[in-house]
């Protein structure tokens, strides 16, 4: 399986600090602002997130109790298709989500199916008066009507590379790698002995 390295820890950090600015415009400041990850990933950038906001934002503490995390696991739509997901523990705000503007932080935009999931998890919490999505990573190949609001890097892949974030965190090193499978390995290689470019 080939494997390229399309982001480094310098880029993720460009990335956060950009979309970190495009969450306080877009909100006019850190009023009622609160950050939700999806574990496992997107819950360690959402903690990322909230340093680098706290050094942007004077209004903007780190450990004010702004960050909490989203477990959508039992509200996913694969559940009852063998798909096997260890569920994590939702930590909500002690101040609640109610009225006030709930970022969801996740790694990689796919399908939409991880957001939807996300969606139905809030209603069961409170009601927030909106609503934003930050990703670090949207590859595209979306299978439900669902964007981001704060993207760190468009990726455009194809639907059978996998694309894989690693942060020190959790996997020891920050990288953004795109996996290629068995077989687009071997279709190029072929193209390539006939001459012509992958």
């Amino acid at each position: 399986m080939g494997t390229r390295t399309v982001l480094q820890q310098p880029d993720i950090t460009r990335a956060l600090t950009r979309i970190a600015h495009e969450i306080l415009e877009a909100n006019h400041g850190a009023s009622d602002l609160v950050l939700l990850g999806i574990p496992t990933r997107g819950a360690v950038l959402a903690e990322r997130l909230d340093r680098v906001l706290a050094d942007i934002e004077p209004e903007w503490t780190t450990g004010d109790g702004r960050v909490g995390t989203l477990d959508v696991t039992m509200h996913r739509d694969d559940l009852g298709h063998g798909i096997g997901r260890a569920p994590h523990r939702t930590t909500i705000p002690a101040s609640g989500i109610d009225g006030k503007v709930v970022v969801l932080v996740d790694d990689v935009l796919y399908s939409g199916r991880t957001v939807r999931a996300a969606l139905d998890a809030l209603q069961g919490i409170g009601r927030p008066r909106a609503v934003r999505l930050a990703v670090l990573v949207d590859r595209g190949h979306r299978e439900l009507p669902i964007r981001a609001d704060h993207v760190g890097k468009n990726l455009p892949t194809a639907s059978d590379e996998r694309v894989t974030l690693r942060l020190t965190e959790t996997d020891g090193t920050d990288e953004v790698v795109i996996e290629q499978s068995e077989t687009q390995n071997e279709t190029q290689s072929e193209t390539q002995i006939d001459g012509g470019t992958a």
